[in-house]
């Protein structure tokens, strides 16, 4: 169970890595262990990087890691971590996902960082758990796993699973882990060494506050483009958003305009557009169903929007294909 004190140390924990994994959730897993171990003058952790066949494996950034093993040389351990980053949605190696379960049904703790929620799903770990994902990919994962108890949380822990949604998110989970099995004051020292001014929790939001993402302050235009992000899937008109928050439709063009520079129904109609590239690139929906998804009331309307913002069609968009496919 997720945080357990170990029985015996060090707590062993593996990063199973696959191409194109994301270095900063990687690293933010692994350095809070290191500080651990130098702050408590023991070694509490141990930390094996894995991948498929054992070869060296890059990260999205460019920065190859050298594995210690592959999934069929790998010792035993109390942890597996999957850590996955671009093009994760469509990683498919059915060795992986049965290596995975596998490792379910000797007790160990399986979790992810970033978009390694993909590989968990897609080997059936996650039914009957909470997860989250990054929130890029939030719509997309519940798209494609709709049967999932999807979250926005910034971490999920549930009973032997635990999922992250990216990013520096991994050094809180680490730090919770730290928390539970070796007290708040080595976690809180081990977060101090890195700035980190306090141990968020899986509550925590994802992103910044709207305000701070746009660079505005005005309440009611931030009201007015948190409720656009709330109902992409079955927008409104901008007469009954100005009501919404409770603005003339002159009112609401004009703060749009000075702040945004383009007319409220513009912005509304490019998050849309947003929503649904990621949409294209994230699931196997088609693309008469991400324009429905996306509030479009036709694949035609669709298209011609897409084409004119984004300067391709919507089927130009999708990837080529799976990054892996193994027997």
């Amino acid at each position: 169970m997720f945080g357990t004190p170990p029985a015996t140390l060090p707590h062993r924990i593996a990063i199973f890595v696959i191409p194109q994994f994301a270095m900063m959730g990687f690293t933010s897993a692994i350095e809070p262990l290191r500080a651990a171990n130098r702050m408590s003058g023991r070694s509490l952790y141990s930390w094996h990087i894995l991948s498929r066949d054992g070869k060296p494996v890059m990260a999205s950034n460019g920065i190859a890691v050298v594995p210690e093993a592959s999934i069929d040389t790998a010792g035993r351990y109390n942890m597996i971590i999957a850590c996955a980053g671009l093009a994760a949605e469509l990683y498919e190696d059915r060795a992986v996902f049965a290596w995975l379960r596998r490792l379910d049904r000797q007790g160990i703790d399986i979790g992810s960082i970033s978009l390694g929620s993909y590989l968990l799903a897609r080997a059936g770990l996650l039914d009957g758990y909470r997860c989250t994902i990054h929130w890029e990919n939030l719509s997309g994962f519940s798209e494609a796993f709709p049967h999932l108890d999807v979250t926005p949380e910034l971490f999920e822990i549930d009973r032997n699973r635990f999922t992250c949604s990216g990013g520096i998110a991994a050094l809180d989970l680490i730090l919770n882990l730290i928390r539970l099995q070796h007290g708040h004051d080595l976690a809180t020292a081990v977060s101090d060494q890195f700035m980190h001014e306090r141990i968020r929790d899986r509550h925590d939001r994802q992103r910044m506050a709207l305000a701070a993402r746009l660079g505005i302050r005005h309440p009611k235009l931030v009201a007015a483009v948190r409720h656009m992000e709330e109902t992409l899937d079955e927008p409104i008109s901008c007469a009954e958003l100005a009501k919404v928050v409770d603005l003339s439709g002159r009112q609401l063009e004009r703060l749009f305009r000075k702040y945004l520079e383009r007319t409220p129904t513009r912005y509304y109609t490019e998050l849309r557009l947003n929503k649904a590239r990621l949409l294209l690139l994230q699931t196997d929906l088609s693309v008469l169903d991400v324009a429905l998804a996306c509030g479009f009331a036709s694949a035609s309307h669709f298209s011609k929007c897409y084409r004119e913002f984004f300067k391709k069609t919507p089927s130009e968009e999708r990837p080529a294909g799976p990054v892996a496919r193994r027997a």
